[in-house]
């Protein structure tokens, strides 16, 4: 069991309050990741369901028993750190196994776990180096087998892949969703990137200045978002937002709920068309070439700069005059107070 609960919390730093009363269900065998900008308090909230920051209000249970001010050691927890942390002067083995060793394990009990933990992580082929022969993403996973190990009720990552390329967080991702797969332990992970979140997460939990903005699975995120933050957050590239008007270049007016201000729409549900042909018309100052996608970057006037995702196949439109069409379906509604409508 790993069921974690957060009721009402607050941190505070001096005058500062970083953390403002959140309330939040984590359940057992979820993999759940705080995501937001820099300085939204994620890493801050990671560290207090830790215990290494102080809870300065509220309540954090672990399976239905309060943990609020319980060192670290006494919380079945397994964190795992953005630094991998790893004795350089011990084999992955002894780093592995340290912190059974320390805590007086039998040898035939650390053996065991440690080799469990290495057949998983495959990393038996390792087991006799020591880090500095070892690559980022092996470290990362001598890091993760160390928290392994102590089987805790749940895992703490803190931006664990944020140190590797691009090419190396990619297949860090795929190993830690298989991990989870195959463990079935709570995992509460934090990352600021949302690329991670979205494919990883079971639910994500949108952060902003230290309060939550959503809670949902990526698909409830990103098809329904609550407000204008975690529309704009939670997808790549970021939704288009524009006056929800029915004048200022619309040449066919979508209509709007009342109280919308604001008009949303992801860059894959805006069609090209010639110009005059669809609700509105732009230029297309820049065209990226991806591959498998292009992205344009249109110039509509009072609309503002609009992004569209097309196909690959398409031809580069880059300079010309085009018309866009919004799909109905897909708009989103928001008002003045940045809500979802």
């Amino acid at each position: 069991m790993g069921s974690i609960r957060l009721k009402s919390v607050e941190k505070w730093f001096g005058d500062a309050q970083v953390i403002k009363g959140i309330d939040l269900d984590i359940q057992d065998g979820e993999l759940i990741i705080f995501v937001g900008p820099s300085g939204c308090g994620k890493s801050t909230l990671l560290r207090m369901i830790a215990g290494l920051e102080e809870t300065s209000r509220g309540q954090i249970h672990l399976d239905g028993d309060e943990m609020t001010h319980m060192v670290p050691s006494e919380r079945e927890l397994a964190m795992v750190f953005q630094s991998y942390a790893l004795y350089p002067h011990l084999s992955v083995r002894e780093n592995m196994g340290f912190a059974l060793m320390t805590a007086g394990a039998p040898k035939s009990e650390i053996d065991e776990k440690v080799g469990n933990a290495a057949d998983i992580l495959k990393l038996d082929d390792y087991m006799d180096r020591r880090p500095k022969d070892l690559s980022g993403g092996q470290r990362q996973r001598v890091a993760i087998g160390r928290a392994i190990v102590r089987k805790p009720k749940g895992f703490l990552f803190d931006e664990p892949l944020s140190n590797l390329d691009a090419s190396l967080r990619v297949d860090m991702r795929f190993e830690i969703a298989r991990l989870h797969k195959m463990l079935e332990t709570t995992m509460v992970y934090v990352t600021h990137d949302q690329v991670e979140a979205m494919t990883l997460a079971d639910r994500i939990v949108v952060l902003k200045d230290g309060l939550i903005m959503q809670v949902g699975t990526p698909r409830e995120l990103y098809e329904k978002p609550d407000n204008v933050f975690v529309a704009q957050f939670i997808g790549s590239p970021k939704m288009n937002l524009m006056p929800c008007t029915t004048d200022g270049g619309f040449t066919t007016a979508p209509s709007k709920p009342a109280g919308a201000v604001q008009l949303g729409i992801r860059p894959e549900h805006i069609g090209i068309s010639d110009a005059g042909g669809g609700h509105c018309d732009g230029v297309v100052q820049v065209s990226e070439y991806l591959g498998a996608d292009f992205f344009h970057y249109v110039d509509c006037g009072p609309l503002g700069l609009l992004t569209v995702r097309s196909s690959g196949a398409m031809p580069d439109i880059e300079g010309q005059a085009v018309g866009l069409s919004f799909e109905k379906e897909n708009l989103h509604f928001f008002g003045t107070d940045d809500l979802a409508l």
